[in-house]
């Protein structure tokens, strides 16, 4: 099949090869314009007592009016001299004007199909197209379409990934769904690291935008008399406290954007994942690109009892800044049981997130202790040296942060032990560790390509060695951190059979 049997509401070129969609020079002509128009505001406001507004607000709109039509005009000659086709072999995309380009990428090493459509793609009905062969060795690897019709894109997505997927058992092309948005789980929007950002943000831009006015001083008085004159601390507490607040509500928003429609399934052998409200994303992944799962705790979702689940596999891409989100995380923070149960069924064997896993030898815990205390020492020590050197206040600093850090610093060495762990399952093994984020990855057997195996001065005098399940996925290497000497070379040529064996020395 070739992309004739697309419909698709435009010219057709020679051989097959067609053209992107026109409409993309208006999106770019609107998007230089609204950002031209963003920075143009606050210049106008800086040169006010210079300049008459008028004046300036015409010379703004002026500059952004030959801006904008320059990057339309660019934009155009892209679009005449760009055309695609897609035959039963390659999808080709094809630059012909004065550089000429041909970026090529075999059917069968389709991986992916990811659609993306920001708000102004969707007044036009367009989508960016995303093909990738699930390889990161650079730009050839994949190949983007920006923009074509949605249908197109949709209409693509299908094709290609049902050339790419395997043939099911039971001829079925769609599964029923692995997860759906669940409202209850934006309980846990507020409660991570985003919420003191947003605020803090947030704060930021008033008073920047206060500053182009001039009215800083003004915004100050204004809150302390609309609260009565409170003394500093009292207005730095009640700043502390709207900021939160703005951090609360402003993280919700981008739990609902990021997440508005949220829905993973099987397409024809592949999990795609579709979600966003603004911007809308459908990210695929082909099954044997898939080597496992990470069940991801960070310090308040696992207070509230919550965890997210992403996917380890071969040729993830990193987050962008078009992105909020990682795109190997294809479920948002929900409650524990229900992450554990999608990660199950995303790799289609229970056992493997049900595994208990063994704990390590209590000198690891003495070694995170020893080390928190050597921390804290190392940084009263510092203050310490610095109050000798220049006031007797940094020497007060020194004693009062010993006191205060070092229970924190040790209850963290706790912590941090008592989420270690590793684990076999039938078809997997499994590694947890991590403090502010406990992480339990179950890695496939069959994906493991290599071991790294170190172990310090001070490990070695411990019986302690740290491994690193090499990979062909995401970060590349899972450790299993301050594992006995024996036991985890023992996991390790149990784990994956003969990778390991003809290194170890076996004694009867």
């Amino acid at each position: 099949m070739t992309v004739a049997s697309v419909p698709e509401a435009r010219a057709r070129t020679e051989e097959g090869w067609r053209q992107l969609h026109p409409h993309t020079v208006w999106v770019t002509a609107l998007t230089v314009a609204g950002i031209l128009a963003g920075v143009a505001v606050p210049i106008i406001i800086g040169i006010t007592d210079d300049v008459p507004i008028w004046l300036a607000g015409l010379v703004a709109v002026g500059g952004i009016a030959v801006v904008s039509g320059g990057a339309a005009f660019v934009d155009r000659m892209r679009w005449r001299y760009t055309t695609y086709r897609v035959t039963d072999e390659r999808v080709e995309l094809r630059y012909a004007w004065v550089l000429h380009k041909l970026r090529s990428v075999p059917r069968e090493r389709v991986r992916t199909v990811d659609l993306t459509a920001n708000p102004l793609y969707r007044v036009f009905g367009l989508a960016k197209v995303a093909i990738g062969t699930g390889q990161q060795a650079g730009e050839h690897s994949h190949v983007t379409l920006d923009p074509v019709d949605k249908a197109v894109a949709e209409e693509l997505r299908r094709l290609l990934l049902r050339r790419a997927a395997a043939p099911s058992d039971d001829g079925e092309h769609a599964g029923p769904e692995i997860a759906t948005l669940s409202w209850r789980w934006i309980r846990y929007a507020p409660i991570s690291v985003t919420t003191p950002l947003l605020g803090a943000a947030a704060f930021g831009a008033v008073m920047q935008v206060a500053d182009w006015f001039k009215l800083q001083p003004a915004v100050f008085r204004t809150v302390r008399d609309l609260l009565g004159g409170p003394s500093v601390l009292g207005l730095i507490a009640v700043l502390v406290v709207a900021a939160v607040v703005v951090g609360v509500v402003g993280s919700l928003g981008l739990f609902v954007e990021m997440w508005y429609r949220y829905r993973l399934a099987r397409e024809d052998g592949n999990l795609v994942m579709t979600r966003g409200l603004l911007t809308t994303r459908s990210l695929s992944l082909e099954r044997r690109r898939l080597r496992g799962v990470e069940i991801v705790e960070p310090l308040g979702a696992r207070l509230a009892g919550a965890a997210r689940v992403d996917v380890i596999a071969t040729g993830m891409t990193k987050k962008t800044d078009e992105d909020k989100t990682d795109p190997k995380t294809i479920l948002p923070a929900a409650p524990y049981e229900t992450a554990r149960a999608v990660a199950a069924d995303v790799l289609g064997s229970p056992a493997a997130t049900a595994t208990a896993v063994t704990r390590h030898p209590r000198a690891a815990l003495w070694r995170r202790v020893r080390w928190a205390l050597y921390s804290v020492l190392a940084l009263a020590a510092v203050l310490a040296v610095l109050g000798w050197l220049l006031t007797d206040v940094l020497l007060h600093l020194a004693w009062i942060s010993a006191v205060v850090l070092t229970p924190v610093a040790v209850f963290l060495a706790f912590e941090s032990y008592r989420n270690l762990g590793h684990g076999l399952a039938e078809n997997h093994l499994v590694t947890r560790h991590g403090v502010g984020a406990r992480r339990t990855a179950a890695l496939e057997r069959t994906g493991v390509i290599g071991w790294t195996i170190t172990s310090s001065p001070f490990q070695r005098r411990a019986g302690l060695l740290t491994l690193h399940a090499t990979t062909p996925a995401n970060k590349g290497a899972y450790p299993v951190y301050d594992v006995s000497i024996t036991e985890g070379l023992h996991f390790a040529d149990e784990a994956v059979p003969g990778l390991l064996h003809p290194f170890l020395e076996h004694q009867d």
